[in-house]
């Protein structure tokens, strides 16, 4: 356990912030799983759901929580499969 009042600090700002970015990825892969459960089952709201998906895919790249190429993968496989 930190002694300094600065790192006090930092140890319950990095608590915060990793508790909503796990939030937020969480809420992330749950969209992920609903679009490509929707593309299997050929839903009639399959492109609403893979819409949604790409939203929140380039709000995570928007707040940092993932990396521009790797938010470019997932949109290109989510794409993939719903032309497919």
């Amino acid at each position: 356990m930190p002694n300094i009042k600065s790192a006090k600090k930092r140890v319950k700002v990095t608590e915060v912030k990793a508790n909503h970015n796990k939030a937020f990825n969480s809420a992330l892969k749950t969209e992920i799983k609903k679009a490509n459960a929707a593309i299997e089952n050929n839903a009639e709201n399959k492109a609403e759901a893979v819409k949604v998906a790409v939203k929140k895919i380039d709000q995570a790249v928007a707040k940092g929580i993932l990396h521009k190429n790797t938010a470019a993968r997932k949109k290109s496989a989510l794409a993939k499969k719903a032309n497919a």
